[in-house]
């Protein structure tokens, strides 16, 4: 017997529970995967209270990324054999592949091997903030050395993440948060500026640190009213990616009260995954990051064991955290 992580209605984390399921068998292009670390990701949290992209079949698992080592391989795979180390990046359906268990399935097409000298831990706080990270700022060449970055919500692991990806591109990271509390952390995890957007304003101080150009690039996953004052700090030619919707408002049409020459758009981690080719090229762009030391994961907490999930879960809602919730699981 396996244990997986499920749900039988929509709600807060107390409907998570553990319990005893058959053992997966390998179809063809999977992979059996023995779980030793799950990343937390707001996607599961949506997920979980009926607000994502999509809703769950309950009953349900959760989860889209894991590490741990290959037990069992489908028919049809290739590169991967048991006991391989491998990294499962978060590019399906949680209702396709929830990976909250000890023994999931996954799709081979979406695993790596771990890269050299990462723990279970760090590998499982790597792959969803990174890929975000680098498809939003460095697959498509907009973001370029001496650019201004403006980094909303920054404390977050994707916010983190996107921090270390601009400077890695030669950019400089103008990090937000809404009170003082997580300035001096964010500070230390690179950013060149810290924007406290509770007591400052945020076009105003954008345009000191930039000389009055404005950012080049502003990466949020807030929406709504906001993104008006995202607007207003963007260069010409500059561009908003906004990749959630932490604010359920209505989102208005950015710099319409000004019709300012920028562009706008939605953005997913999806927009890697969905093409072989830039899914490559984001691993190759991440691991050559991690081998110069310019990326690196960063973990907030770690809880011991799937049977710790739900209070995971809580301590994801309070915001608390600066960078990535980590789940062990107990062989």
């Amino acid at each position: 017997m396996a244990r997986a992580v499920l749900f039988d209605r929509i709600g807060g984390p107390e409907v998570l529970a553990v319990h005893d399921v058959q053992t997966p068998a390998p179809g063809a292009g999977e992979l059996r995967i023995k779980v030793e670390a799950i990343g937390l990701n707001r996607a599961e949290v949506l997920f979980r209270t009926g607000t994502y992209l999509t809703s769950p079949d309950l009953p349900s698992g959760l989860g889209c990324e894991a590490v741990g080592t290959v037990d069992a391989t489908g028919p049809g795979v290739e590169g991967f054999a048991p006991g391989d180390r491998v990294d499962v990046l978060p590019l399906f359906s949680q209702n396709d592949y929830p990976t909250y268990g000890d023994l999931v399935l996954v799709p081979a097409a979406a695993t790596v091997h771990r890269p050299p000298g990462l723990d279970p831990v760090r590998a499982a706080a790597l792959w969803m903030p990174y890929l975000t990270a680098y498809g939003a700022l460095a697959a498509d060449g907009h973001l370029r050395p001496g650019d201004h970055a403006l980094i909303t919500a920054a404390s977050s692991s994707v916010g983190l993440a996107a921090i270390r990806t601009a400077r890695h591109l030669g950019a400089v990271p103008i990090a937000t948060t809404r009170t003082r509390a997580k300035r001096r952390q964010l500070l230390d995890a690179g950013a060149a500026h810290v924007i406290v957007t509770g007591e400052q304003d945020l076009p105003a101080e954008v345009a000191a640190i930039t000389g009055g150009r404005g950012a080049r690039t502003a990466f949020d996953p807030v929406s709504g009213p906001g993104v008006e004052d995202l607007a207003r700090a963007l260069a010409p030619g500059g561009a908003l990616i906004v990749y959630g919707r932490l604010d359920p408002r209505p989102t208005p049409l950015p710099g319409a009260d000004t019709f300012a020459p920028i562009t706008s758009r939605f953005y997913t981690v999806f927009e890697v995954a969905a093409d072989p080719e830039r899914l490559r090229r984001a691993v190759a762009f991440i691991t050559a990051g991690l081998r110069a030391g310019t990326l690196a994961p960063l973990v907030d907490r770690v809880f011991d064991g799937l049977d710790d999930i739900a209070d995971a879960h809580r301590y994801l809602e309070s915001n608390a955290q600066v960078g990535k919730i980590v789940v062990t699981v107990r062989p």
